[in-house]
């Protein structure tokens, strides 16, 4: 059965393709920004496939979404649509899977469980 929370890793999972998608959308030509969002959105795909039924993946896809915050910068295409693609889409990852696993984690002391 799945867990409650986990139709935040649906929303993940989207985002994942999106990013997995950009490159041809957006006609991303620099060669580490194109392999970048590729590679960065299949991890994150898969990840929050496995993630619906689970918990462990959450803690790999918040990694995920760091790194597409910093690899602008690491990857040296700062200044282009490819870095505004992967810090918003990183951000948002980030959010959801530290949401989701706030959820999962937090139980109300005096609320009812769910």
């Amino acid at each position: 059965m799945p867990r409650r929370e986990a139709v935040l890793d649906v929303y993940i999972l989207i985002l994942g393709a999106i990013l997995l998608l950009s490159p041809w959308v957006m006609a991303l030509a620099r060669g580490p920004a194109r392999a970048d969002a590729w590679v960065s959105g299949a991890v994150i795909v898969m990840l929050s496939a496995g993630a619906i039924l689970t918990e462990w993946e959450e803690w790999i896809v918040l990694a995920c979404g760091a790194w597409l915050v910093a690899s602008p910068w690491l990857l040296g295409f700062v200044h282009t649509t490819a870095m505004r693609v992967d810090v918003g889409i990183g951000l948002l990852v980030m959010y959801l899977a530290a949401l989701e696993l706030w959820l999962i984690h937090y139980e109300p002391a005096n609320g009812p469980k769910l």
